[in-house]
């Protein structure tokens, strides 16, 4: 994946327009969202509320003249990729005077297209491949959060129990581990911590790439050991003596969301606050606190899902949460760096990330 990201920048260049640094933008504050939509970025507690503004705020602000808009995701299917299709079915995109339209690509294929500027967001996360792109020269960043887990999930790494094991009491070292990505995820640093906690460590464990509908099942017919179950296939293990749950993303630091690139970075930053506006605010109406509590809108969901209601409602509402915390791209790289998978140094936190956008959006001031 980092091969063909720097390809593709040897193939496009980069426009040295693009790069100049853009002009101060004035920050006013808005309606709505008051101290609470805005958290200390250092903030890492795992009992930190998420930021919040009131229900319809911000509100919209109109682009004078209608731009289109491509976000490529890599699935539809995902919970976490549901206020994006809440966005779009309630028009919050369009009271902004976008024209959005979802497009799933699986994240090797999407990255390169991003770069270039073929499309213009990516709902995905600051994988290795992205900061070994962003170290190539590529003007893309993270620029919003998406989810961190409710305290209640078992979404996370699990793994199958040899006899004399325990939850409190499993040696990972020389396991083979089941995962859609590899060791170029953002899952690398949560597993990399609960490895580490049982005689592991990504260096020491072996990856087995598999499609999202084979972990489950290479965990249970010993294809491999382990396997990171998302929402909610841990749902099929848990409570199964045989199986244990290790550890799971860090509560209350969201791992991915939306990666802008050159266009909505630096051509059009307008555009780029616009979505982030209408994004935040489908989050503060539709996805608060916890959604799952009314039956009409799990339904609602399920339609634009294409799955069940049984199965959305048998985890707990995700914590939504377009903030991005300090730290977490310096995390990220130093899973990446021992797993072997980072190239370069590491990418500094303010060439990765840009809070400044969705600030602007709830009108914080740095």
């Amino acid at each position: 994946m980092a091969a063909s990201l720097l390809g593709a920048a040897g193939c496009a260049g980069n426009d040295p327009s693009d790069d100049a640094a853009a002009a101060p933008r004035t920050v006013t504050p808005v309606a709505g969202c008051g101290a609470g939509g805005w958290t200390d970025p250092s903030d890492l507690a795992p009992d930190r509320k998420p930021a919040r503004c009131d229900k319809g705020a911000p509100a919209p602000q109109p682009l004078a003249k209608k731009r289109k808009i491509t976000v490529a995701t890599g699935t539809l299917s995902a919970e976490y990729v549901a206020p994006l299709q809440v966005a779009v079915a309630k028009g919050e995109f369009t009271k902004e005077g976008l024209d959005v339209s979802l497009k799933v690509l699986p994240t090797p294929d999407a990255l390169p297209l991003l770069a270039k500027g073929d499309v213009d967001a990516q709902w995905a996360a600051p994988e290795a491949a992205v900061m070994n792109g962003i170290n190539g020269g590529f003007a893309i960043k993270w620029v919003a959060g998406n989810f961190s887990p409710d305290p209640t999930s078992k979404s996370g790494l699990w793994v199958r129990l040899k006899d004399g094991e325990s939850a409190d009491h499993v040696d990972m070292a020389g396991r083979k581990l089941g995962t859609m990505i590899g060791k170029g995820s953002v899952i690398a640093y949560p597993m990399d911590t609960s490895l580490k906690k049982h005689g592991g460590g990504l260096d020491r464990i072996s990856f087995q790439q598999l499609g999202s509908a084979d972990v489950l099942t290479a965990l249970q017919n010993g294809g491999v050991d382990s396997a990171w179950l998302l929402d909610p296939i841990w749902r099929k293990v848990d409570g199964d003596k045989k199986y244990a749950f290790l550890g799971g993303q860090p509560v209350g630091e969201p791992l991915g969301g939306l990666l802008f690139g050159p266009n909505l970075l630096n051509k059009d930053p307008d555009a780029g606050v616009a979505f982030l506006r209408a994004y935040i605010r489908t989050v503060n109406t539709y996805f608060a606190g916890d959604y799952k509590a009314d039956p009409a809108f799990v339904a609602e969901l399920a339609g634009l899902m294409k799955t069940d209601e049984a199965t959305l409602r048998s985890t707990p509402s995700m914590r939504m949460d377009w903030e991005i915390r300090k730290g977490t791209t310096d995390r990220l790289q130093k899973a990446y760096a021992d797993s072997g998978v980072s190239t370069g140094d590491p990418v500094p936190e303010d060439k990765a990330v840009d809070r400044a956008m969705y600030g602007e959006a709830v009108g914080h001031k740095p």
